[in-house]
């Protein structure tokens, strides 16, 4: 269904011809956020997808934006995009999938529903991937580290939550490759003119995260979408992006922010612990290299796995964590695993 704004805001972005995917279930206060930030940016995506979206309607016509809920039931392919997959359960791919099949336009930026898109990220993305069509571009996250308030997430749907708020409240990944200040937030020349960040052509395709991306229908229908034989958490991205890698498709890093909105995290990432072994096994039948290996050592030195890192055998669970373990892991404050 398609949810017309209820109400018309006083920003004066114009629209550009961008479909911007998103898949939610449950995380309706970051779907909120995100949509605001989507509303007030320089420039404004002609269509928004949520997929798998369980939120109000009524709530969702509060956004100036043309939103398309689309149900996980709808007779689209889970992968290729030539079956009648009617799978329910939430999956992230096949969900991605389904909101690509439904795009209207050309131009994709799939973002995660915990994000929060900086006001130039749109129009500077989207100009890259004009530059670039046949590239895979991946945007720079920033991690908030808390909760964004009440007030705040009013401010920020009201357009008056600045970067610069939003750039106090936030980290980078020290794990992660990151742009400098400066070249995520070049000088703005005039009101008529956004001056581009940065970019880096990059060789490092284990760092795409597909967390913020921008890809063309044809380079993602190349690609043949996400692989939906990997279930739960982990794997499908970095998947995703060693497929683009074997098609020669240029894989870029840019400077444009987001800002990944704060929630509890488990280190290492026990919760997921089966979906993981699951998926670095097909990944390793597929690619004959390990993904994940940060969590895959900690599980196995805490006996829940045996793995080696020049092992080619599949691995073996050998235990589920303790009650206790878990807890542990778990931490509810952290920016980011």
């Amino acid at each position: 269904m398609t949810t017309k704004p209820a109400i018309q805001t006083s920003s004066t972005s114009e629209h550009i011809p961008v479909t911007v995917i998103t898949t939610c279930y449950g995380r309706n206060r970051h779907l909120y956020n995100l949509l605001s930030s989507l509303m007030h940016g320089s420039i404004k995506p002609e269509e928004v997808i949520i997929v798998n979206d369980d939120a109000d309607p009524a709530r969702l016509a509060d956004f100036d934006l043309n939103i398309v809920q689309i149900a996980t039931t709808a007779n689209v392919s889970a992968n290729n995009l030539s079956d009648t997959s009617t799978k329910t359960a939430f999956d992230i791919g096949h969900n991605r999938n389904l909101g690509a099949a439904h795009a209207t336009h050309d131009v994709l930026i799939f973002l995660d529903v915990d994000c929060i898109v900086a006001p130039t990220f749109i129009e500077r993305l989207s100009a890259k991937l004009q530059k670039q069509s046949k590239a895979l571009l991946m945007g720079q996250p920033r991690y908030l580290t808390r909760p964004l308030s009440e007030t705040e997430s009013v401010d920020l749907q009201s357009g008056t939550l600045t970067p610069t708020c939003l750039n106090q409240l936030s980290v980078y990944n020290p794990y992660r490759d990151n742009f400098d200040d400066a070249e995520s937030n070049p000088a703005i020349t005039s009101q008529a003119a956004v001056k581009q960040t940065a970019t880096k052509k990059t060789e490092d395709y284990g760092a795409f995260w597909s967390l913020c991306f921008a890809i063309t229908r044809e380079q993602f229908d190349k690609i043949g979408g996400f692989d939906t034989q990997y279930t739960g958490y982990g794997a499908e991205d970095t998947d995703f992006a060693f497929t683009a890698r074997q098609l020669n498709i240029d894989f870029y890093l840019t400077a444009d922010v987001v800002y990944h909105q704060q929630h509890s995290v488990y280190r290492p990432p026990l919760n997921h612990l089966d979906s993981i072994v699951i998926n670095a096994n097909r990944f390793y039948r597929k690619w004959q290299c390990w993904p994940m290996s940060g969590w895959l050592l900690p599980f196995a030195d805490m006996g829940l796995i045996h793995w080696q890192a020049e092992q080619s055998t599949p691995i073996v669970s050998i235990r589920q964590p303790t009650p206790d373990e878990t807890e542990q892991a778990h931490c509810p404050d952290a920016p980011y695993v």
